[in-house]
């Protein structure tokens, strides 16, 4: 007997402690947040009138959902409802509006315009080559003495380069002058011959006429500059033997110059010839020059995967000089008018390009768009949203993620429905 009270009593204690056991977990489950997750579809049934939620989520892990509203196990912040409305549209999110004031999200218009900005480069300025002219010997002869001895020795127009001594200019010259002394008819063919002969080998008229002044020929033939400019290459030194077409220096032109600039790639089609452009050079800080774009070399640089663009640079005072770094500004070509959007808007994944439409009543949609020119903070979209249209500038991260588990949540229910519907297949 005392043993079966003892038994009795020994049992009767163990059902009260874990009694009280199963009351403190209890409680404590209840008041420590939330723990447990679910599928969206536990979610009881609201009162008439008031959304119906799905789950509670963490913004920041929006893949865990819980089954009670509470604070977030993994960051200080409360769980936000996942409501059912809009939940099987897949791209539509719908955020609690003082979430959304929380996260300090903001919206801008998509609006009708164009993107136009400057393209900005490096560029180096080089002697125009139209503007070049090379020095030749018209006869056969050997320098006597040079009166320019330096390349990029300054000369101008008319100034005498060097001295040539040259036997079949001379007797040219001989020839030229025995007709004109002759008395005979029916010479003008042959003096008008031997006029046209001296101008072919180098004479000016003012020098044919200075020897028929002189009544004797010229024994050396004085090469002058037909322009001014530097000389650019001296081909020649004195005592050398010359032939017919021998080069003997070259003078660069000083009026005008080349400035070219390196565009990348990407910024070419935005560059037209003609355009304007702005040149700054550090050799004369806060001073700007301005060129135009004469060409656009077509050919691409295949290590800078750059372009040259060639300006025209007029430099009447002649300060600037050939091999100055530049820094330039060309005026971009505006492109056709279309939908402009705020670049901070749009979402670049490396697949595709996503921007979130602002709905009404919290509501909020990821739309891939097909985005052109971005230039001055704004990107050109070529399809996806229309004028007017509000789009989101911060917070959008966010958004396009739970878009995106939202989408993948439905495509997973209606992957699991069409399974159950499935017949199970026996051999």
């Amino acid at each position: 007997m005392i043993s079966m009270r003892w038994l009795a009593t020994m049992a009767l204690g163990i059902l009260i402690g874990a009694g009280a056991t199963w009351f403190t977990l209890h409680r404590m489950a209840g008041s420590s947040g939330p723990v447990k997750q679910h599928p969206p579809t536990s979610a009881t049934t609201p009162p008439a009138g008031e959304k119906k939620v799905l789950y509670w989520y963490d913004p920041m892990v929006p893949e865990k959902q819980f089954d009670r509203p509470g604070k977030s196990p993994f960051m200080d912040m409360p769980l936000v409802p996942r409501y059912a409305e809009g939940a099987d549209t897949p791209g539509l999110v719908s955020i609690d509006p003082r979430a959304v004031q929380n996260l300090g999200m903001r919206t801008a218009r998509a609006e009708r315009g164009s993107t136009s900005s400057p393209v900005r480069s490096i560029a180096t300025v080089a002697f125009d080559e139209t503007a070049m002219t090379v020095v030749q010997a018209r006869v056969a002869g050997f320098v006597e003495s040079l009166a320019v001895r330096a390349a990029l020795t300054p000369v101008t127009q008319g100034q005498v380069l060097l001295t040539l001594v040259a036997p079949d200019w001379t007797a040219a010259q001989e020839d030229y002058l025995a007709l004109q002394r002759s008395r005979a008819a029916g010479l003008d063919g042959l003096r008008a011959a031997a006029k046209q002969r001296l101008l072919l080998l180098g004479m000016s008229d003012g020098q044919i006429r200075a020897m028929e002044q002189a009544g004797r020929a010229q024994t050396r033939i004085a090469v002058t500059a037909p322009r001014s400019g530097v000389v650019g290459d001296l081909a020649v030194r004195e005592g050398a033997s010359v032939m017919p077409g021998t080069p003997l220096l070259r003078i660069n032109g000083l009026d005008t110059l080349w400035v070219n600039a390196s565009i990348p790639e990407t910024q070419i089609a935005r560059v037209k010839t003609g355009a304007s452009a702005s040149i700054e050079l550090p050799a004369f800080p806060g001073e700007r020059f301005a060129g135009t774009v004469d060409a656009l070399l077509p050919e691409v640089d295949a290590t800078t995967r750059t372009q040259v663009a060639r300006i025209v640079l007029r430099n009447a005072d002649r300060r600037v000089a050939a091999g100055m770094f530049a820094r330039v500004e060309i005026a971009g070509s505006e492109r056709e008018s279309g939908i402009v959007v705020s670049t901070d808007s749009v979402i670049a994944t490396g697949t595709r390009n996503v921007v979130i439409v602002a709905e009404s009543n919290g509501h909020f949609r990821a739309r891939e768009v097909r985005i052109g020119e971005e230039a001055g903070g704004k990107t050109q979209i070529l399809a996806g949203i229309d004028d007017g249209e509000n789009v989101v500038l911060s917070g959008q991260f966010l958004i396009d993620s739970e878009a995106s588990l939202n989408g993948t949540l439905v495509r997973l229910q209606s992957a699991g429905e069409h399974g159950a519907n499935t017949p199970e297949k026996r051999p």
